[in-house]
C-alpha cells in the first residue's frame, strides 16, 4: 500500500488513523498515495493561524514579508526537480509542469518585487492624501490599509497543484494573512510535497501556512467576519460555498474563480500568409494541448470567418499532428 498523505496542522504533521482512499496515477492508473484527514482538528488549525501565524506576519513590514517570499522562491527553484519528478504522476507533460511549478515560483518572485517597489517598508499602506472634510481644516480623513486579523482559506483545483497554491499564498502572505491550503484530492500529493519543501525550509513564520490533505468538512464553519476564502474550481461547487451561512450572513469574504467563457477570434482581414494567421493557429493549439485544455483560462471556442474555416482546420490539424 502506498504512503498516506499528511496534513500540516498547528505546527506539526498529522497522519490520519485510517488507511485513506487511493489516489491514482493519471496515466497508468497505479496507486500514487492515499488520502484521509479523519481525526484532523480543523478548529485547532484556525486557532493556530489566528493566534500564531497572524501575529507573526503582522509584526513584519511589507518589505520584510516580500524578502521572505523572495527567499522562498529561490529555495523552491533549487528543489523544483523533486516537484517535476512527482508531477508526471498527475498526467502533466514537462511543459505542463513548467507552467505549474515554474509559474508558481515566478509568482512568488513577482509579488516579492511588487512588495518592495509598490509598498512602504511599514505595516500600514496609505491610500491617497488627506481629504479635507471641514472648511477649517480641523476635520480631515485618510484612507489606509493594514492587515486583517483573519485567516485566508484557499480551496484549489486539480490542474495546478503548485501554482494554484502559490498564486494565492503570495498575496495573502504579503497582506499579512496566514493561509490554510485545501488542495483538490486528485493531485494533492504534489501539493503536499510543495508544502513539505516550504515548511522544511523554515523560511516562513510558523502558522503562516497549513495544509489540509483530505476532506475539509467543517472548515467554513470556523470562519468569521475577518476571514476570507479564495476558491478555484467548478461553478457548481462555488454555488455551494456561496450558500454557506458564514458567507451569506457571517461576513466571510468569498472570491470565486470558476468556469471560463474565453474564445479566440480570427479577424476577417487576416489571410493564410499573414503572421497573425500563424499566431492564431499556434494559440489555439496551445489552448488545446497545455494541461489538455484543462485550465480556467482555456478557450471554449475558436471563431473564424466562414471563408477561412477549411484553411484554419487544415492548419490546426497539421500542427496537432506533431503533438505527442
Amino acid at each position: 500500500m502506498s504512503t498516506l498523505l499528511e496534513s500540516y496542522a498547528a505546527g506539526r504533521w498529522f497522519r490520519a488513523a485510517d488507511d485513506g482512499e487511493p489516489l491514482l496515477d493519471a496515466a497508468t492508473g497505479e496507486e500514487v498515495a492515499r488520502l484521509s484527514s479523519r481525526g484532523l482538528d480543523i478548529a485547532a488549525m484556525v486557532r493556530h493561524a489566528r493566534e500564531t501565524g497572524g501575529p507573526a506576519l503582522r509584526s513584519l513590514t511589507f518589505h520584510e514579508r516580500a524578502a521572505l517570499l523572495k527567499a522562498l522562491a529561490k529555495h523552491l527553484s533549487e528543489r523544483k526537480e523533486e516537484l517535476y519528478a512527482l508531477s508526471v504522476r498527475t498526467g502533466a507533460t514537462s511543459r505542463d509542469t513548467a507552467v505549474d511549478v515554474d509559474g508558481g515560483i515566478g509568482t512568488l518572485f513577482s509579488y516579492a518585487s511588487k512588495g518592495v517597489r509598490e509598498l512602504p517598508n511599514d505595516t500600514v499602506f496609505l491610500d491617497g492624501g488627506l481629504e479635507r472634510l471641514g472648511k477649517g481644516g480641523t476635520f480631515v480623513g485618510q484612507h489606509l490599509y493594514t492587515s486583517r486579523p483573519g485567516v485566508a482559506l484557499q480551496i484549489n483545483a486539480f490542474n495546478f497543484p503548485v501554482w494554484g497554491m502559490l498564486e494565492k499564498l503570495a498575496p495573502a502572505f504579503l497582506a499579512g494573512l496566514p493561509s490554510i491550503v485545501k488542495p483538490a484530492s486528485q493531485t494533492s500529493y504534489l501539493t503536499e510535497l510543495a508544502v513539505r519543501l516550504i515548511v522544511g525550509s523554515g523560511i516562513l513564520p510558523e502558522g503562516s501556512i497549513q495544509l489540509v490533505a483530505g476532506s475539509a468538512a467543517g472548515l467554513l464553519d470556523e470562519l468569521t467576519v475577518q476571514d476570507s476564502v479564495a476558491f478555484t474550481g467548478s461553478a457548481h461547487t462555488a454555488g455551494i460555498l456561496r450558500r454557506h451561512p458564514n458567507v451569506l450572513d457571517g461576513g466571510v469574504l468569498l472570491g470565486v474563480e470558476a468556469d471560463s467563457l474565453n474564445c479566440s477570434v480570427l479577424g476577417p482581414d487576416v489571410r493564410p500568409d499573414d503572421p497573425e494567421f500563424d499566431l492564431f493557429v499556434k494559440g489555439v493549439v496551445t489552448e488545446m494541448t497545455v494541461k489538455a485544455g484543462q485550465k480556467c483560462t482555456a478557450i471554449r471556442r475558436a471563431l473564424v470567418p466562414s471563408a477561412m474555416a477549411d484553411q484554419v482546420v487544415e492548419a490546426l490539424a497539421a500542427r496537432l499532428a506533431r503533438v505527442t
